[in-house]
């Protein structure tokens, strides 16, 4: 196996949590250097790695093939375009970036240089959207009518971090908004409509911190919510078809896992907690039947071998720029939604 030797560009709670342990985890890749102003902490918890200094010292590195982008939303266009510049693949951190024009440059860039750009939409791997997946492919659950999912938090005091500051970028719907509206799309593609609500709930709050989006498809409805006071969590998700309805408490543990040290190739990693199975309620020779299904195991590691298949074996990227773009684009019309208080419509459909 011929590894891909990978810089990674900034090592905060993203970089630290969520890519670190997998580049160094598996097989398929040698992280080799790290962009960061923090040199213990990265050494304190990867070794003796080589800490950058400054972006040229991945980029120009020629041994450097993959270049993983972890800064915050505002510095992902420029740092992206002077990786492909330099003809390096190239993992963004969700969201791709702020603004679509921004993410059009970018994919032509990579395909003038003939390298990967993907964006790491992990929550694609969440073991709650895979058994949700699983079941809407396997006709379970007919043909889907209301797909409603929630990212709900108790989080009343505003916290110091950049997310929480304003600024372009900033705010509840760039952040777990990119998530949900990439599952989204994922399943159901480009809406007709984008209805959304998006305003600052918490009265200390500088940016967005709830949001309600509708996106409308023919007979279908998508509900995507998320709030930062919401004390007693409903179902993550609940989804209902021709045939039956799927409703699921409970959030992934992958996060959990990688925040308390645990290694992602673990036996059991991405494993749901019996209690947490999803209940699926359809009818079975004419009478209404409700049974626990269980839950698909999580697998972020997916990403990172179909990344490294793609690279090697020219096989699928599991998260092209084209769909980062698609969600950056839902965003926008969502905050125009919300500005104008009506729909905003897409492919030139009428209101």
């Amino acid at each position: 196996m011929e590894k891909i030797k990978t810089g990674l560009i900034g090592y905060g709670f993203s970089g630290a949590t969520f890519h670190a342990p997998f580049l160094k985890a598996l097989d398929e890749f040698d992280l080799i250097k790290v962009l960061s102003s923090n040199q213990e902490k990265v050494q304190n918890d990867l070794g003796n790695i080589t800490v950058a200094e400054k972006m040229d010292d991945i980029i120009n590195d020629p041994e450097i093939e993959l270049v993983v982008i972890t800064t915050p939303n505002t510095l992902h266009y420029e740092m992206a375009k002077q990786s492909l510049i330099a003809k390096k693949h190239v993992i963004i951190e969700k969201p791709m970036v702020v603004d679509p024009e921004e993410a059009k440059e970018l994919i032509q860039l990579a395909k003038q240089n003939n390298v990967m750009l993907s964006v790491y939409q992990n929550r694609r791997w969440d073991n709650d959207f895979l058994t949700i997946k699983h079941l809407i492919s396997e006709g379970s659950l007919g043909e889907i009518t209301t797909y409603e999912a929630h990212f709900d938090r108790f989080r009343p005091n505003v916290r110091n971090r950049w997310r929480e500051q304003a600024g372009k970028g900033s705010g509840m719907l760039y952040d777990l908004g990119s998530h949900l509206i990439d599952q989204a799309l994922h399943l159901f593609g480009t809406p007709q409509f984008v209805l959304a609500d998006v305003f600052a709930q918490r009265e200390q709050s500088q940016v967005d911190d709830y949001f309600h989006i509708i996106l409308g498809y023919e007979q279908r409805r998508v509900i995507l919510h998320s709030g930062s006071i919401v004390k007693g969590q409903g179902p993550k998700f609940a989804v209902h078809g021709s045939k039956g309805s799927f409703i699921k408490y409970g959030l992934d543990g992958q996060e959990d896992a990688l925040k308390a040290g645990k290694i992602p190739t673990e036996k059991d990693w991405g494993k749901d907690k019996e209690e947490w199975y999803g209940a699926l309620t359809i009818d079975e020779n004419g009478k209404e039947v409700t049974k626990k299904i269980e839950t698909i195991p999580g697998s972020y590691t997916s990403y990172y071998r179909q990344v490294y298949d793609h690279i090697r074996s020219g096989k699928a990227n599991p998260v092209p720029g084209e769909d980062g773009l698609k969600t950056i684009q839902v965003i926008h019309a969502a905050l125009q939604s919300s500005k104008e208080k009506k729909a905003v419509f897409f492919n030139n459909q009428k209101q």
